[in-house]
């Protein structure tokens, strides 16, 4: 039979489809690869999931602390204009405010958690919140924006706050960012005021 002339395919290093001197690595080596690229496929996921565990927040001040409430509790912030005092409630009850024909109860943060007073200003801001049916407005002395915490960074409230303090604290973060448990603080039945007293 005649020969054409062509030359065999030849293998795949000959080819060019591997690096030359892949194909002689020896079992360690290859041992070596394989692990290299698990580890870095594996990189990439464990990071995702770290992301997944932050908390955004809204940081504000009170009493020269920084307080936070996880936003997916924030409907809006809102000026504080046209209070209207309520007589014969609990001094944290601030008052009311219309906020678009919606008359919503003002909790002063500072009284109810028993922290020095510092006084109204044109910094202060209405953080209205919100949960199920549950709907108020917290007074913050000054607002300072919003943050992302890491919920694995969240730390026990100090020893030191007793009490009230301690029930309504999720935890505290790093800068000594105190993250407020909104959802058991929407939940207490101490803050619903009764429209009926002082009728």
């Amino acid at each position: 039979m005649k020969k054409t002339g062509r030359k065999s395919p030849g293998t795949l290093e000959d080819r060019g489809a591997v690096p030359a001197g892949t194909l002689e690595a020896t079992p360690e080596e290859k041992r070596t690869i394989l692990r290299a690229r698990a580890k870095s496929l594996a990189h990439e996921p464990e990071r995702k999931g770290e992301a997944e565990k932050y908390l955004e927040v809204l940081a504000f001040l009170l009493a020269h602390e920084t307080y936070a409430i996880e936003t997916v509790f924030i409907r809006e912030v809102y000026p504080l204009t046209e209070l209207t005092p309520l007589p014969c409630t609990p001094d944290y009850i601030f008052g009311i405010i219309n906020i678009r024909g919606q008359i919503l109860t003002i909790i002063d943060m500072k009284k109810f958690f028993d922290l020095p007073e510092k006084g109204i200003t044109n910094l202060n801001r209405v953080i209205v919140v919100q949960e199920k049916d549950m709907e108020l407005g917290i007074l913050a002395d000054e607002i300072i924006g919003i943050r992302n915490i890491p919920e694995n960074a969240l730390n026990p409230p100090l020893p030191t706050m007793t009490g009230i303090h301690a029930g309504y604290i999720k935890g505290v973060a790093g800068e000594g960012i105190i993250l407020l448990d909104m959802e058991r603080f929407l939940k207490d039945r101490q803050l619903i005021v009764n429209e009926e007293v002082g009728a």
